[in-house]
C-alpha cells in the first residue's frame, strides 16, 4: 500500500525544489527527509528526482507522481471540506485549464458567470501550455480548456473546439513611452519599443505580419507567454504592448497606461475546448453564453 506520509514528503520536496527548504516546512532534519525520500523511491522502484546543481529536478516518473499526488491531496481537501460543511449545498468542482496565452482579464470575464449558477460550483483553474492542458482534458482531469486557438489538428487527442468570440487589438503604453513617439497610429509604432506575445500565442504571427504589411519596424524588446506579466512590463515603461479590445479599458485603468490606437485587422480569438461535440455541462454553457454577450460588436 502507498505510504501517504512519504507521498506528502515527496510532494513538498517537488514543490520547493530542495531538501533543505522542504525539511524546514516539514520540521524535519534534511538527513531524515532525504532518507524518507530514498525509502519512497525504493518502494516505488523508480527515481523521482535528479540533481541539477544545487536543486532537485523531477524525472519523468517524478512528474507523473506529482500529478497524481496533487490530485490525491486535492481530493483529500475536498473530502475534509465536504465533511465539515455537510449542511451546506455541495459545490461541484468545475475544473478549467487556461492556456498561458489567454489574458487573465478575458479568462475572468468568461468564467465569472459559472460562479452564479443556481447549483453551486467550485471553480478550479489550472494554467499551462495548451498541449499539456489538452492531454489532461482527454483523461477527464479537466472539464474544459480556454485557449486562443483551436485544438491543434496534429494532436492525437479527441476533443472539440467551440468558438467563443473574437475581437480587435488595442496598443497601450505608459505615458513616458507614448510621449516621445511621432506621427499618427500606427506609424508611431515605427522604431518604438514593442512587447509581443510569446511563441505559444496565436496572436504573435498575425501581429508581426500586420506590422510588416504596414511597413512598420518597431524594436521588439520583450516576448511574454503571460499577458499579465507583459502588461506589468508595459506599465513600468518597457514598451508598447497589445491587448484585446474587450479588456483594453480595464487594463488601462489597472496599469495606468494609455491607448495609442486600435485595429480590427488583427483578431484575437478565444475557444472553449471540450470532450463534448455538443456542450452540455451547465458551467460550460454559462461560459459560452457569457462569451456571446462579451463579444457583441457593440461592446468593442
Amino acid at each position: 500500500m502507498l505510504n501517504y506520509k512519504h507521498l506528502h514528503y515527496f510532494r513538498t520536496v517537488a514543490k520547493t525544489g530542495a531538501i533543505n527548504r522542504a525539511a524546514e516546512k516539514l520540521h524535519l532534519t534534511p538527513q531524515t527527509l532525504s532518507g524518507q525520500i530514498s525509502a519512497f523511491e525504493t518502494r516505488l522502484g523508480v527515481d523521482l528526482f535528479r540533481r541539477s546543481g544545487r536543486r532537485l529536478e523531477l524525472t519523468d516518473a517524478g512528474r507523473t507522481a506529482l500529478t497524481y499526488a496533487d490530485d490525491i491531496f486535492h481530493i483529500g481537501a475536498e473530502l475534509e471540506e465536504a465533511l465539515q460543511n455537510r449542511d451546506a449545498a455541495p459545490a461541484h468542482p468545475f475544473r478549467v485549464g487556461i492556456a498561458d496565452a489567454v489574458p487573465k482579464a478575458i479568462a475572468y470575464q468568461l468564467l465569472a458567470p459559472a460562479l452564479t449558477l443556481a447549483e453551486p460550483v467550485k471553480l478550479v483553474c489550472k494554467e499551462d501550455r495548451l498541449e499539456t492542458l489538452a492531454a489532461e482534458l482527454s483523461i477527464h482531469r479537466l472539464d474544459m480548456v480556454l485557449a486562443d486557438r483551436p485544438l491543434p489538428a496534429n494532436m492525437d487527442i479527441k476533443g472539440y473546439s467551440h468558438a467563443l468570440g473574437e475581437c480587435g487589438i488595442a496598443f497601450l503604453a505608459a505615458a513616458a513611452v507614448a510621449q516621445p513617439l511621432h506621427g499618427d497610429f500606427p506609424a508611431c509604432l515605427d522604431c518604438a519599443p514593442l512587447l509581443i506575445p510569446g511563441e505559444d500565442s496565436a496572436l504573435r504571427v498575425p501581429l508581426l505580419r500586420w506590422l510588416e504589411k504596414k511597413g512598420i519596424a518597431p524594436r521588439i524588446v520583450g516576448e511574454f507567454d503571460d499577458s499579465a506579466l507583459m502588461s506589468a512590463f508595459g506599465q513600468a515603461g518597457a514598451g508598447v504592448f497589445p491587448v484585446p479590445l474587450t479588456t483594453a479599458q480595464d487594463v488601462m485603468k489597472q496599469y495606468q497606461v494609455i491607448e495609442l490606437g486600435r485595429t480590427q485587422d488583427i483578431r484575437e480569438r478565444f475557444f472553449a475546448i471540450s470532450v463534448e461535440r455538443r456542450l452540455s455541462h451547465p458551467a460550460v454553457l454559462a461560459v459560452s453564453e457569457a462569451a456571446r454577450r462579451s463579444f457583441e460588436p457593440g461592446k468593442l
